[in-house]
C-alpha cells in the first residue's frame, strides 16, 4: 500500500527529528561567547607584563573582511610583539561521565608568521588578573604557528604535568576564519576537528603519556651471543685482481715539459709534475653478498609492566570554571570568535552552522576582492613611481583606468 508505505515513512522522519530536538532540548551550554555588545564586562584582562611595557589589549573588530558585519565581530590581537592575557569565568561543572566540546574560530588575518592561536580552559577559582602562562589548566586547545613548526595543540594536564599529544595535526594558516573543534568522550577516545574535517583522533591513552607504558623491555633479556645481526658478508668467492696493486695513484704528467728558460745549474734538476692516475681504481674490496646466517636486528623481548595501572577516568576533570588567551604575537591581527564550551556534539555543529558557517562564503568572496583590489593600489603606487623617475605626469585617474 503506497499510502501506507508513505504514513510509515513519515513517522520514522517525525521520530528522527523528535528525537534530535530531545538530544538538543537536553544539551548543556557551559559557556558561549560571540562578542557581541558588551563583551569587555565579561572578560578580564590580566595585569601580567603590564608593568613591562608588553601587555597587548584585544580590540573589537570583525577584521578587514568578513562575512556578516555584525555577526562576525570578534576580539583582535592590536599590538605587534606583546602578550596577550585575556579571561573569561562560568559556572563550575565536572565533565564526569560525558562528553565535552571545546570549539571556536580564529582567523590569522594578519598573515601569522609567529604566535599562538589556541585557549586554555582551566579549573574554578583561578586569578583572573594574574592570569598567565603559570596559571594552571586543565586543556589548551588550539593552533600555534612559529616559522617552519606550524601545529594544533592538544594539552592535558594529569597530575601536575602538561601532556601534549603525540600526534601533531596541521593547522591552517591562510588569512581566513577557521573552525577547530576538539571533543573528548566519556569513553577516553578523542576527536579533533578543523572546519568540521578530523585532522586527529584515537584513544587519549594511546596518544598522550597519561599512564606507563603497559610493557618494557625485558631487563633479564640479552641477546644471545651466537646471533647474527651482519647483514652482508664479503664475498669469499670474489678475488682481487692480478696486479690491481701496481697500478700507482699518481703518476709523472705525459703532457708536462721542461720550460725553455729552465737553468738546470741555477733552478735544480727539472722534475716533471704528478697527476692523478686514471688507470688507478682504488683500494680493491671484495663485493657484498647476503649473509645466510643472518637473523635480522635483535629485539629485546617486552614484558608486562608492573607499574602500568588503566585509568577510565583519563578524560575526567573535576573543575573547569574559566576560560582564557595565554599568547605571544610577533605579528598582531588574530581575530578569535565563536566560542562555545558544551557537553553536546550536535549542539557544536548547530552552533557552528549559525555562526561561521553562514559566514564562510560571504567571508571568502569579500577576501578574493580584498586582496584584487589591494593588488590594484599596489600597482598604482608602482605606476606613479614609474612615471615619476622618466618624468611622465599622467594623471591618477588615467592609470585607475589603465589598471
Amino acid at each position: 500500500n503506497p499510502k501506507h508505505i508513505q504514513e510509515t515513512t513519515m513517522a520514522k522522519i517525525a521520530f528522527v527529528v523528535l528525537a534530535s530536538l530531545c538530544l538538543l532540548s537536553q544539551a548543556k551550554i557551559y559557556f558561549s561567547e560571540d562578542f557581541d555588545d558588551g563583551w569587555e564586562n565579561r572578560w578580564v584582562q590580566s595585569d601580567w607584563k603590564k608593568a613591562d611595557g608588553i601587555s597587548g589589549a584585544f580590540k573589537h573588530s570583525h577584521g578587514k573582511w568578513y562575512g556578516d558585519i555584525d555577526r562576525d565581530m570578534g576580539i583582535q590581537t592590536s599590538a605587534d610583539a606583546k602578550f596577550y592575557n585575556l579571561s573569561a569565568k562560568f559556572d563550575e561543572f565536572t565533565n564526569e561521565g560525558k562528553d565535552l566540546v571545546i570549539q571556536y574560530t580564529v582567523k590569522y588575518e594578519q598573515k601569522i608568521d609567529c604566535g599562538g592561536g589556541y585557549v586554555k580552559v582551566t579549573p574554578a577559582g583561578f586569578d583572573q588578573a594574574a592570569f598567565s602562562g603559570e596559571t594552571q589548566y586543565n586543556i589548551m586547545f588550539g593552533p600555534d604557528i612559529c616559522g617552519g613548526n606550524k601545529k594544533v595543540h592538544i594539552i592535558f594536564n594529569h597530575n601536575g604535568k602538561n601532556l601534549d599529544c603525540k600526534k601533531e595535526p596541521r593547522p591552517a594558516f591562510d588569512q581566513l576564519t577557521h573552525l577547530y573543534t576538539l571533543i573528548v568522550k566519556s569513553d577516553n577516545t578523542y576527536q579533533a576537528l578543523l572546519d568540521n574535517e578530523v585532522v586527529a583522533e584515537g584513544s587519549l591513552e594511546d596518544d598522550w603519556a597519561f599512564l606507563a607504558p603497559k610493557t618494557i623491555p625485558d631487563p633479564d633479556a640479552k641477546k644471545p651471543a651466537d646471533w647474527v645481526d651482519k647483514e652482508f658478508i664479503d664475498d669469499p668467492e670474489d678475488k682481487k685482481p692480478e696486479g690491481w696493486d701496481d697500478i700507482p695513484e699518481e703518476i709523472t704528467d705525459p703532457n708536462a715539459t721542461k720550460p725553455d728558460d729552465w737553468n738546470d745549474e741555477e733552478d735544480g734538476e727539472w722534475i716533471a709534475p704528478r697527476v692523478k692516475n686514471p688507470e688507478y681504481k682504488g683500494q680493491w674490496k671484495p663485493k657484498k653478498i647476503k649473509n645466510p646466517d643472518y637473523k635480522g636486528s635483535w629485539v629485546q623481548p617486552q614484558i608486562p609492566n608492573p607499574e602500568y595501572v588503566a585509568d577510565p577516568n583519563l578524560y575526567k576533570y573535576s573543575s573547569f570554571g574559566g576560560i582564557g588567551f595565554d599568547l605571544w604575537q610577533v605579528r598582531s591581527g588574530t581575530i578569535f570568535d565563536n566560542i562555545l564550551i558544551t557537553d553536546s556534539i550536535e549542539e557544536a555543529k548547530e552552533y557552528a552552522e549559525k555562526t561561521w558557517g553562514k559566514s564562510r562564503e560571504g567571508e571568502k568572496t569579500m577576501f578574493e576582492e580584498f586582496n584584487g583590489k589591494e593588488t590594484n593600489e599596489e600597482k598604482l603606487k608602482k605606476a606613479m613611481g614609474d612615471s615619476s623617475k622618466t618624468g611622465r605626469h599622467d594623471d591618477e585617474e588615467d592609470l585607475h583606468e589603465d589598471l
